[in-house]
């Protein structure tokens, strides 16, 4: 077992999370993009905030492909709310 497994699978057993609920893969792809894209600290604000979403059951369906989205498209997002002040 690499290191990045054995530190998941002892998080998951400490918070009481089931382990097969983790996609862990599309979580660092995620935290990737958002690092990229926006800031290397929004990264992991990002992932926590969709955790929040997720246990209070107020993400959609397709919360991680919106943010990737939202993270992909923030160069322009700024630039167009800064061009609105």
């Amino acid at each position: 077992m690499n290191v990045l497994a054995e530190w998941t699978a002892l998080v998951c057993r400490e918070l009481g999370v089931d382990p097969e609920k983790v996609d862990r893969d599309v979580l660092l792809d995620l935290t990737k993009e958002v690092a990229h894209g926006v800031a290397r600290p929004a990264a992991p604000l990002t992932a926590y905030l969709l955790g929040l979403a997720q246990g209070a059951g107020t993400a959609p369906p397709d919360a991680v492909e919106r943010l990737v989205a939202m993270a992909g498209d923030w160069e322009r997002a700024t630039k167009e709310t800064l061009g609105d002040e």
